[in-house]
Protein backbone atom coordinates (compact mmCIF):
# COMPACT_ATOMS: atom_id res chain seq x y z
CA UNK A 1 0.00 0.00 0.00
CA UNK A 2 1.32 3.43 -0.93
CA UNK A 3 0.06 6.79 0.28
CA UNK A 4 -1.42 8.93 -2.47
CA UNK A 5 -0.33 12.55 -2.14
CA UNK A 6 -3.61 13.94 -3.50
CA UNK A 7 -6.43 11.43 -3.78
CA UNK A 8 -9.19 14.05 -3.84
CA UNK A 9 -8.16 15.37 -7.27
CA UNK A 10 -9.34 12.95 -9.95
CA UNK A 11 -8.36 13.17 -13.61
CA UNK A 12 -10.73 11.34 -15.97
CA UNK A 13 -9.19 10.24 -19.26
CA UNK A 14 -11.06 8.44 -22.00
CA UNK A 15 -12.33 8.54 -25.58
CA UNK A 16 -15.91 7.29 -25.72
CA UNK A 17 -17.79 4.18 -24.69
CA UNK A 18 -20.92 2.22 -25.56
CA UNK A 19 -24.35 2.76 -24.06
CA UNK A 20 -23.99 -0.32 -21.86
CA UNK A 21 -21.30 1.43 -19.80
CA UNK A 22 -23.32 4.57 -19.06
CA UNK A 23 -24.87 3.31 -15.82
CA UNK A 24 -21.47 2.24 -14.51
CA UNK A 25 -19.94 5.57 -15.43
CA UNK A 26 -22.75 7.43 -13.72
CA UNK A 27 -22.07 5.34 -10.60
CA UNK A 28 -18.43 6.40 -10.79
CA UNK A 29 -19.38 10.08 -10.90
CA UNK A 30 -21.86 9.72 -8.05
CA UNK A 31 -19.35 8.00 -5.79
CA UNK A 32 -16.70 10.63 -6.55
CA UNK A 33 -19.27 13.30 -5.76
CA UNK A 34 -19.96 11.61 -2.40
CA UNK A 35 -16.30 12.18 -1.55
CA UNK A 36 -16.44 15.78 -2.86
CA UNK A 37 -13.62 14.98 -5.28
CA UNK A 38 -12.36 17.64 -7.64
CA UNK A 39 -12.93 16.11 -11.08
CA UNK A 40 -10.98 17.23 -14.14
CA UNK A 41 -11.75 15.65 -17.52
CA UNK A 42 -9.71 15.26 -20.70
CA UNK A 43 -11.27 17.86 -22.99
CA UNK A 44 -12.20 15.55 -25.93
CA UNK A 45 -13.67 13.09 -23.41
CA UNK A 46 -15.60 15.94 -21.75
CA UNK A 47 -17.20 16.83 -25.09
CA UNK A 48 -18.38 13.25 -25.45
CA UNK A 49 -19.75 13.21 -21.88
CA UNK A 50 -21.62 16.49 -22.32
CA UNK A 51 -23.52 14.93 -25.23
CA UNK A 52 -25.50 12.70 -22.85
CA UNK A 53 -24.89 13.78 -19.25
CA UNK A 54 -27.63 15.94 -17.73
CA UNK A 55 -26.97 19.66 -17.57
CA UNK A 56 -26.62 19.76 -13.79
CA UNK A 57 -23.37 17.75 -13.91
CA UNK A 58 -20.30 19.97 -13.79
CA UNK A 59 -16.59 19.36 -13.47
CA UNK A 60 -13.87 21.37 -11.78
CA UNK A 61 -12.21 21.81 -15.17
CA UNK A 62 -10.65 20.10 -18.17
CA UNK A 63 -7.13 19.28 -19.34
CA UNK A 64 -5.47 18.66 -22.69
CA UNK A 65 -1.77 18.19 -22.12
CA UNK A 66 1.12 17.11 -19.95
CA UNK A 67 1.58 20.72 -18.85
CA UNK A 68 -2.07 20.95 -17.80
CA UNK A 69 -1.95 17.96 -15.47
CA UNK A 70 1.46 18.92 -14.10
CA UNK A 71 -0.28 21.72 -12.23
CA UNK A 72 -3.22 19.54 -11.17
CA UNK A 73 -1.63 16.39 -9.73
CA UNK A 74 -3.98 13.81 -8.27
CA UNK A 75 -4.95 10.35 -9.53
CA UNK A 76 -5.92 9.52 -13.12
CA UNK A 77 -8.73 7.14 -13.99
CA UNK A 78 -8.35 5.78 -17.53
CA UNK A 79 -11.80 4.83 -18.84
CA UNK A 80 -11.71 2.33 -21.68
CA UNK A 81 -9.43 -0.54 -22.59
CA UNK A 82 -5.71 -1.16 -22.77
CA UNK A 83 -5.35 1.15 -25.77
CA UNK A 84 -6.88 3.99 -23.78
CA UNK A 85 -4.54 3.22 -20.88
CA UNK A 86 -1.55 3.45 -23.23
CA UNK A 87 -2.85 6.78 -24.50
CA UNK A 88 -3.21 8.07 -20.94
CA UNK A 89 0.46 7.59 -20.12
CA UNK A 90 1.44 9.88 -23.00
CA UNK A 91 -0.02 12.63 -20.83
CA UNK A 92 1.30 11.41 -17.46
CA UNK A 93 4.86 10.60 -18.58
CA UNK A 94 7.25 11.21 -15.65
CA UNK A 95 4.74 12.95 -13.37
CA UNK A 96 3.97 11.36 -9.96
CA UNK A 97 0.36 10.70 -10.99
CA UNK A 98 -0.80 7.09 -10.56
CA UNK A 99 -3.16 5.67 -13.19
CA UNK A 100 -6.08 3.33 -12.51
CA UNK A 101 -7.47 1.51 -15.54
CA UNK A 102 -11.26 1.06 -15.53
CA UNK A 103 -12.38 -1.35 -18.23
CA UNK A 104 -15.49 -0.29 -20.12
CA UNK A 105 -15.38 -3.44 -22.25
CA UNK A 106 -14.62 -7.10 -21.72
CA UNK A 107 -10.85 -7.70 -21.78
CA UNK A 108 -7.97 -5.74 -20.34
CA UNK A 109 -4.58 -6.41 -18.82
CA UNK A 110 -3.79 -2.77 -18.01
CA UNK A 111 -7.40 -1.64 -17.61
CA UNK A 112 -8.11 -4.39 -15.10
CA UNK A 113 -10.78 -2.78 -12.91
CA UNK A 114 -14.12 -4.19 -14.03
CA UNK A 115 -17.45 -2.39 -13.99
CA UNK A 116 -18.46 -4.35 -10.89
CA UNK A 117 -15.36 -3.07 -9.07
CA UNK A 118 -15.71 0.65 -9.81
CA UNK A 119 -17.17 1.64 -6.44
CA UNK A 120 -14.61 -0.48 -4.59
CA UNK A 121 -11.86 1.18 -6.63
CA UNK A 122 -13.04 4.69 -5.74
CA UNK A 123 -13.34 3.78 -2.05
CA UNK A 124 -9.86 2.24 -2.10
CA UNK A 125 -8.33 5.33 -3.68
CA UNK A 126 -10.06 7.72 -1.30
CA UNK A 127 -9.11 5.73 1.79
CA UNK A 128 -5.56 4.87 0.64
CA UNK A 129 -6.33 1.14 0.61
CA UNK A 130 -5.15 0.42 -2.92
CA UNK A 131 -1.79 -0.95 -4.01
CA UNK A 132 0.53 0.83 -6.41
CA UNK A 133 2.86 -0.87 -8.87
CA UNK A 134 5.78 0.66 -10.78
CA UNK A 135 5.78 -0.34 -14.45
CA UNK A 136 8.98 -0.26 -16.50
CA UNK A 137 9.13 1.80 -19.70
CA UNK A 138 11.61 1.55 -22.57
CA UNK A 139 12.78 4.11 -25.10
CA UNK A 140 14.62 4.18 -28.42
CA UNK A 141 17.63 6.41 -29.03
CA UNK A 142 19.11 7.43 -32.39
CA UNK A 143 20.76 10.33 -34.20
CA UNK A 144 17.27 11.58 -35.08
CA UNK A 145 14.42 12.36 -32.65
CA UNK A 146 11.93 9.68 -33.69
CA UNK A 147 9.09 10.31 -31.27
CA UNK A 148 9.87 13.71 -29.78
CA UNK A 149 8.57 14.09 -26.22
CA UNK A 150 6.82 10.72 -26.49
CA UNK A 151 9.98 8.67 -26.85
CA UNK A 152 8.92 5.86 -24.53
CA UNK A 153 6.73 2.77 -24.52
CA UNK A 154 4.99 0.79 -21.82
CA UNK A 155 4.51 -2.36 -23.92
CA UNK A 156 7.15 -2.51 -26.63
CA UNK A 157 9.47 -0.89 -29.15
CA UNK A 158 9.17 -2.67 -32.51
CA UNK A 159 11.10 -2.53 -35.77
CA UNK A 160 9.11 -3.94 -38.67
CA UNK A 161 9.39 -4.22 -42.43
CA UNK A 162 7.10 -2.16 -44.63
CA UNK A 163 4.10 -3.98 -46.11
CA UNK A 164 5.62 -4.01 -49.59
CA UNK A 165 9.15 -5.06 -48.67
CA UNK A 166 11.08 -8.26 -48.06
CA UNK A 167 12.31 -9.38 -44.66
CA UNK A 168 14.80 -7.34 -42.66
CA UNK A 169 18.37 -8.22 -41.76
CA UNK A 170 18.85 -7.03 -38.18
CA UNK A 171 22.22 -7.12 -36.44
CA UNK A 172 21.65 -7.07 -32.67
CA UNK A 173 24.22 -6.29 -29.95
CA UNK A 174 23.78 -6.31 -26.17
CA UNK A 175 26.10 -3.95 -24.29
CA UNK A 176 28.23 -3.79 -27.43
CA UNK A 177 28.63 -7.58 -27.70
CA UNK A 178 27.28 -9.15 -30.89
CA UNK A 179 24.22 -11.29 -30.19
CA UNK A 180 22.79 -12.40 -33.54
CA UNK A 181 21.76 -11.38 -37.02
CA UNK A 182 18.01 -11.79 -37.34
CA UNK A 183 16.48 -12.49 -40.75
CA UNK A 184 12.86 -11.71 -39.95
CA UNK A 185 9.87 -9.47 -40.57
CA UNK A 186 10.88 -7.52 -37.49
CA UNK A 187 11.98 -7.53 -33.88
CA UNK A 188 10.12 -6.66 -30.66
CA UNK A 189 11.84 -5.29 -27.54
CA UNK A 190 9.24 -5.71 -24.82
CA UNK A 191 8.81 -4.81 -21.16
CA UNK A 192 7.29 -7.27 -18.66
CA UNK A 193 4.02 -5.37 -19.10
CA UNK A 194 4.26 -5.94 -22.85
CA UNK A 195 4.95 -9.64 -22.39
CA UNK A 196 1.17 -10.21 -22.52
CA UNK A 197 0.81 -8.10 -25.69
CA UNK A 198 2.51 -8.20 -29.13
CA UNK A 199 5.46 -10.22 -27.81
CA UNK A 200 3.13 -12.97 -26.57
CA UNK A 201 1.44 -13.19 -29.97
CA UNK A 202 4.77 -14.07 -31.66
CA UNK A 203 5.66 -16.70 -29.08
CA UNK A 204 7.42 -14.60 -26.45
CA UNK A 205 7.45 -15.66 -22.77
CA UNK A 206 5.40 -14.21 -19.95
CA UNK A 207 7.62 -12.17 -17.62
CA UNK A 208 6.69 -11.05 -14.12
CA UNK A 209 6.43 -7.31 -13.48
CA UNK A 210 9.32 -6.01 -11.42
CA UNK A 211 11.60 -8.86 -12.48
CA UNK A 212 14.19 -6.47 -13.94
CA UNK A 213 14.06 -8.06 -17.39
CA UNK A 214 13.21 -7.17 -20.97
CA UNK A 215 12.30 -9.49 -23.86
CA UNK A 216 13.64 -9.64 -27.40
CA UNK A 217 11.25 -11.47 -29.74
CA UNK A 218 11.70 -11.95 -33.51
CA UNK A 219 8.68 -11.59 -35.79
CA UNK A 220 8.38 -14.45 -38.30
CA UNK A 221 12.10 -15.35 -38.25
CA UNK A 222 13.47 -17.14 -41.31
CA UNK A 223 15.45 -19.46 -39.04
CA UNK A 224 13.01 -21.23 -36.74
CA UNK A 225 15.69 -22.05 -34.16
CA UNK A 226 15.96 -18.33 -33.33
CA UNK A 227 13.81 -17.94 -30.23
CA UNK A 228 12.80 -15.05 -27.92
CA UNK A 229 15.43 -13.96 -25.42
CA UNK A 230 15.00 -12.56 -21.88
CA UNK A 231 17.75 -10.14 -20.83
CA UNK A 232 18.47 -7.70 -17.99
CA UNK A 233 16.83 -4.29 -18.32
CA UNK A 234 20.15 -2.64 -17.44
CA UNK A 235 21.59 -3.77 -20.77
CA UNK A 236 21.72 -1.64 -23.92
CA UNK A 237 20.31 -3.17 -27.09
CA UNK A 238 21.79 -1.85 -30.35
CA UNK A 239 20.18 -2.60 -33.71
CA UNK A 240 21.81 -2.16 -37.12
CA UNK A 241 19.30 -2.89 -39.84
CA UNK A 242 19.45 -3.67 -43.53
CA UNK A 243 16.37 -3.47 -45.76
CA UNK A 244 16.08 -3.91 -49.52
CA UNK A 245 13.46 -1.16 -49.64
CA UNK A 246 15.77 1.24 -47.82
CA UNK A 247 13.36 2.00 -44.99
CA UNK A 248 11.32 0.38 -42.26
CA UNK A 249 8.80 1.07 -39.50
CA UNK A 250 9.66 1.77 -35.87
CA UNK A 251 6.84 1.82 -33.34
CA UNK A 252 6.56 2.76 -29.68
CA UNK A 253 3.33 1.13 -28.50
CA UNK A 254 0.76 2.52 -30.97
CA UNK A 255 2.93 5.34 -32.40
CA UNK A 256 4.86 4.58 -35.60
CA UNK A 257 7.39 6.35 -37.82
CA UNK A 258 9.15 5.40 -41.04
CA UNK A 259 12.95 5.62 -40.88
CA UNK A 260 15.88 5.03 -43.21
CA UNK A 261 17.45 1.63 -42.62
CA UNK A 262 20.89 3.20 -42.21
CA UNK A 263 19.81 4.75 -38.89
CA UNK A 264 21.28 2.85 -35.94
CA UNK A 265 18.88 2.32 -33.04
CA UNK A 266 19.57 1.86 -29.34
CA UNK A 267 16.83 0.56 -27.05
CA UNK A 268 17.18 1.04 -23.30
CA UNK A 269 15.12 1.19 -20.15
CA UNK A 270 13.53 4.64 -19.78
CA UNK A 271 14.71 6.87 -16.91
CA UNK A 272 11.22 6.97 -15.37
CA UNK A 273 8.37 4.54 -14.72
CA UNK A 274 4.58 4.65 -14.64
CA UNK A 275 2.67 4.04 -11.41
CA UNK A 276 -0.52 2.04 -11.78
CA UNK A 277 -3.15 1.38 -9.12
CA UNK A 278 -4.23 -2.16 -8.31
CA UNK A 279 -7.09 -3.27 -6.11
CA UNK A 280 -6.09 -5.23 -3.04
CA UNK A 281 -6.98 -8.66 -4.42
CA UNK A 282 -5.52 -8.07 -7.91
CA UNK A 283 -2.16 -9.52 -8.91
CA UNK A 284 -0.35 -10.69 -12.05
CA UNK A 285 -1.20 -14.34 -11.47
CA UNK A 286 -4.90 -13.58 -11.13
CA UNK A 287 -4.70 -11.61 -14.37
CA UNK A 288 -3.21 -14.61 -16.16
CA UNK A 289 -5.94 -16.87 -14.85
CA UNK A 290 -8.82 -14.56 -15.75
CA UNK A 291 -7.62 -12.85 -18.93
CA UNK A 292 -5.83 -15.84 -20.48
CA UNK A 293 -8.43 -18.24 -19.06
CA UNK A 294 -5.90 -20.41 -17.30
CA UNK A 295 -8.62 -21.34 -14.84
CA UNK A 296 -10.98 -22.55 -17.58
CA UNK A 297 -9.72 -26.12 -17.16
CA UNK A 298 -12.68 -28.09 -15.78
CA UNK A 299 -10.35 -30.03 -13.50
CA UNK A 300 -9.86 -26.78 -11.50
Amino acid sequence: MNTLTDNRTILLFGRDFSDCFRISFRSLLNRLSDYQAKIYVFEPFARFLRSWLPGDVSFAGTFNSYEDIRSLGGVMFSIGGDGTFLDSITLVRDLPIPVAGINSGRLGFLADISQDEILVAVDSVMHDLCKSEELTLIQVLSDQPLFGDLNFALNEITVHKRDDSSMLKIHALLDGVFLNTYWADGLIASTPTGSTAYSLSVGGPLVLPGSGNLILSPIAPHNLTVRPLVYKDTMKLTLKIESRSGNLLVSADSRSVVIDHALELTIVKAPFSITTIRLGDHNFFQTLRTKLMWGADKRN
